[in-house]
């Protein structure tokens, strides 16, 4: 059962860093929710805005979350911009348990969340800090290259499940204006697309990046990002916290703010930063219609 575009659509307005989502409540999975009705909404012109749509949906509802209910309530039914599907967005995770909070589905303290990227555990400070256990980033060990205009720079394969490719620069402006996909090869290390995260350094374990997200263009912000980043620094500074045995801490500063990443021992990586509610309200079902389809 999915509902029509004959009624007003509850939604919420919120960002992790600036990183800004549409947040669809919708429990028992009944919206239809076609990706050009996901880009509509994320116009920033013609549509309320974002870099992409946080549908919330009770794990139990949702055919690609069923085999994790038993471990997570909730599903983050993630999508970009563009209305494609995306497996994991980790500043989209912050924002979303947020939510939950907020609707009085959970309260401070720990809650795990279902993702196409596997189920992510979650703990809400009482400081309003949210950190996300983002799982283990594999990388793969391909060589690969990243272009923007005349210059090329090695890049860091990593994936934090969704892909990333790493590269450090000397200026992040040489990274462009990133309002296309930063060329990359081989292809066939990323052949559902990419993230490419542009690093420069800011002082010990400290860098700020810039990222363009595969279905989204550059973006104020990018968690799973942030995270591909802290792991391709550690390497590049000859830091593995598997042969340490000593935790990891990266503080990456990103155009829309400051998130805190942490690799433990046993390969865990940790997000802390804020996630902020904005605005909530009704679509018109006017604007519904229309954009339907």
């Amino acid at each position: 059962m999915t509902t029509t575009p004959t009624t007003p659509l509850a939604f919420l307005k919120g960002h992790g860093t600036e990183n800004d989502f549409v947040i669809l409540p919708d429990p028992d999975n009944a919206l239809d929710l076609p990706g050009s009705l996901v880009a509509a909404l994320c116009d920033r012109r013609a549509g309320i805005g974002a870099d992409g749509v946080l549908h919330v949906v009770r794990s139990a509802a949702h055919p690609e979350a069923r085999a994790m209910a038993g471990s997570a309530e909730w599903f983050m039914d993630y999508r970009n911009s563009d209305g494609s599907v995306a497996e994991m967005c980790g500043n989209g995770v912050r924002v979303f348990a947020r939510y939950l909070q907020h609707a009085g589905h959970v309260g401070a303290g720990d809650l795990a969340v279902a993702t196409r990227g596997g189920v992510k555990l979650v703990h809400l400070a009482k400081n309003g800090d949210v950190t996300v256990r983002m799982g283990r980033a594999a990388l793969p060990g391909d060589d690969v290259e990243v272009t923007v205009g005349t210059r090329s720079w090695p890049a860091y394969n990593v994936n934090m499940g969704n892909p990333h490719a790493v590269a450090f620069v000397d200026d992040l402006e040489h990274a462009g204006k990133l309002l296309t996909t930063p060329a990359y090869a081989p292809a066939a290390a990323y052949p559902d697309g990419v993230n490419v995260e542009f690093v420069a350094d800011r002082g010990p374990r400290h860098v700020a990046m810039r990222v363009h997200e595969r279905g989204s263009g550059e973006t104020r912000s990018c968690g799973t990002g942030a995270c591909a980043v802290a792991v391709a620094a550690a390497r590049r500074d000859g830091a593995d916290p598997a042969l340490s045995g000593t935790p990891v801490t990266y503080t990456v500063d990103l155009p829309g703010g400051r998130l805190v990443i942490t690799e433990h021992p046993d390969g865990e990586i940790e997000m802390t930063g804020p996630a902020v509610l904005v605005a909530e309200g009704h679509i018109a079902p006017e604007w519904l219609e229309s954009s339907f389809g």
